[in-house]
């Protein structure tokens, strides 16, 4: 047995395929079958399987434009459950909390752990952290593992796109296993590395991950940012990016939201302001935040040409900083009044909560009001009811239970793990 090394070691656990595979546990009949998920109101594939990608389904694709052929191969099309995906996430999360000494969640299927000083073979670790998460959730995962962040990313998608040959774990540590890998991998595939920045990478001649690596770090950084000259020293085995044990808060918060159908009147519209709202001030509690000021826009449907266009938003300051759902509401539907035209078919609403404070980071004004002590306490009761019995058990009166102009959701499957009327049922013979 190798003893514990004081070498820096990274893993990427990522889920595969996440929100088909969260379809796929509890559809056993689909076990090889071809799945996309589709984003909200049933617009676009989000998210697909390998057979799906075989098929030439690209992600992004507009659903209605290849459901006649996701019918006619057998494809099995899900709308989007985030309750179902957002309960199998964090089933995930605990799984490698208990076999991993330090872990951070970065994404609602991905996982960075810092497995420094570990003893043993770190790629036989991989494939046991892959054995217990499918034994105790049913969903597969792939695994990186690499001397820094931005390596173990490469070393996981290199485990998801060879799976046969690397049986899901890749460990590139060794130098002459990294290097190979950088050389045949597209710039694009770099973690941070977006669409522009590959463009502008690529007319500089750097076009694979190892050309980037051996680009001058002071010159990325004078003609990018520093961000990118950390990517690059990264690239060639030195870790300037660290595990955070709590993520930093937001600074702005967002709900945003399609409607199902479009809407002309005022009042469903302003039901929908308020329920994302509030969602959003759930977020901000949830951070431990307090928002100054609140941002409503509307929009109509904007690719239609026999459409009438308008877009408009507005920015509410709140009398004091706050997280208190019923102030938040009130405001954003003051803003809605504002920025409402009769005349339109409006497709869409957002809710931003901007200028984002902690409590104590800011200076109290003897003479402004604050936050009253019994909105907090409040707040409080209704997130802790909200948490037991389901979200929206306890919502401003403002907020219909089973709105008409909801997301559409034709093809949801059921809440299989977050609603007891919904548990999947096993029949025995």
């Amino acid at each position: 047995m190798p003893t514990a090394s004081s070498e820096r070691a990274f893993a990427l656990i990522d889920c595969n395929s996440f929100y088909c595979s969260c379809e796929r546990v509890f559809r056993p009949d689909l076990a090889r079958a071809p799945i996309v998920v589709l984003s909200n109101n049933d617009g676009c594939v989000i998210s697909r399987t390998t057979e799906a990608k075989a098929l030439g389904i690209k992600m992004g694709q507009p659903y209605f434009q290849i459901r006649h052929d996701l019918r006619r191969w057998g494809v099995a099309v899900f709308s989007s459950n985030y309750a179902l995906y957002g309960d199998m996430s964090q089933r995930v999360m605990t799984v490698l909390e208990s076999l991993l000494p330090a872990v951070e969640v970065y994404s609602i299927d991905e996982a960075f752990a810092d497995l420094t000083g570990i003893s043993g073979s770190l790629e036989a670790l991989g494939h046991d952290v892959r054995r217990q998460v499918l034994r105790q959730t049913g969903l597969p995962v792939g695994v990186g593992i690499a001397t820094t962040r931005t390596l173990a990313k490469l070393a996981n998608h290199a485990a998801k796109r060879w799976m046969r040959q690397t049986g899901g774990v890749v460990d590139i540590r060794v130098p002459e296993r990294r290097d190979k890998l950088l050389r045949v991998t597209e710039v694009g595939e770099v973690w941070g590395v977006g669409r522009r920045l590959s463009d502008r990478l690529m007319a500089m001649g750097i076009r694979t991950a190892w050309d980037l690596a051996q680009a001058d770090p002071r010159t990325i950084r004078r003609r990018f940012s520093v961000v990118v000259e950390k990517t690059v020293r990264e690239l060639r085995s030195v870790a300037c990016l660290e595990l955070e044990d709590e993520p930093a808060p937001k600074q702005e918060i967002c709900c945003s939201r399609m409607f199902g159908r479009r809407l002309r009147e005022l009042e469903p519209i302003r039901q929908a302001v308020a329920t994302y709202a509030a969602r959003a001030s759930e977020k901000l509690r949830a951070q431990r935040s307090l928002c100054r000021q609140v941002r409503v826009s509307i929009r109509t449907g904007m690719f239609n040409p026999t459409e009438p266009k308008f877009a408009k938003g507005v920015i509410c300051t709140l009398p004091y900083p706050t997280d208190d759902a019923r102030l938040i509401v009130r405001m954003a539907a003051e803003g809605l009044e504002r920025v409402y035209q009769e005349g339109f078919a409006f497709s869409k609403a957002e809710v931003l909560l901007l200028d984002l404070c902690q409590r104590g980071e800011y200076t109290d004004d003897l003479f402004s009001a604050q936050q009253p002590a019994a909105a907090e306490r409040l707040m409080g009761v209704m997130d802790a009811i909200n948490g037991r019995w389901g979200r929206g058990t306890l919502r401003p009166a403002s907020i219909p239970t089973a709105p008409d102009w909801g997301m559409r959701r034709e093809l949801m499957s059921q809440s299989y793990t977050t609603r007891l009327d919904q548990l999947w049922v096993v029949k025995c013979q």
